[in-house]
């Protein structure tokens, strides 16, 4: 990618997210940036997965996923879900996590906002499918600010690439 398009590209301020999965064989969670509000009535957002992912197969297969907004006081959550110890199947292990009352998805202890999502529709859009999804539960957990993209020391810009401040 074109250094200019990256910089322009960071610059796009995001949420911090945690996608976390469960398909019976395996509880993942992946972190996720490129969410956003789609629709009002009804309450629909979209959550881009990279299609090589682990996290993809089994969203595209159970229709479901939790959905973990990452507070400020919950940055270590982003450190671990964006570093090398996260990349293998059941990651969640060793994390508080406990499943939502519907779908059995994984909501996060640490996360301010836990979500359990439904899937209602998805595209392919490049390298990433979107995912449209309806929130079926919502657990509060406490009162933070939302981590965003502007707080961290790099920004994922797709593939492998991470652009550092």
């Amino acid at each position: 990618m074109n250094k200019d398009i990256a910089i322009a590209m960071a610059n796009l301020s995001t949420g911090i997210y945690v996608l976390t999965v469960n398909d019976g064989a395996h509880r993942h969670g992946m972190s996720s940036s490129w969410v956003v509000q789609v629709s009002g009535d009804p309450p629909l957002f979209m959550a881009a997965v990279d299609n090589n992912h682990f996290s993809r197969a089994m969203v595209a297969s159970t229709g479901a996923f939790g959905f973990n907004i990452v507070g400020r006081r919950g940055k270590e959550l982003e450190d671990y879900f964006y570093s090398a110890r996260s990349r293998k199947p059941d990651n969640l292990e060793g994390l508080a996590y406990k499943l939502s009352p519907g779908l059995k998805v994984p909501w996060l202890e640490q996360a301010m906002v836990s979500i359990e999502a439904r899937v209602i529709d998805s595209h392919v859009a490049g390298d990433h499918t979107m995912f449209v999804a309806e929130m079926a539960e919502v657990r509060i957990r406490e009162k933070d600010h939302p981590l965003t993209s502007l707080d961290l020391e790099y920004v994922y810009v797709g593939g492998k690439e991470l652009l550092k401040r």
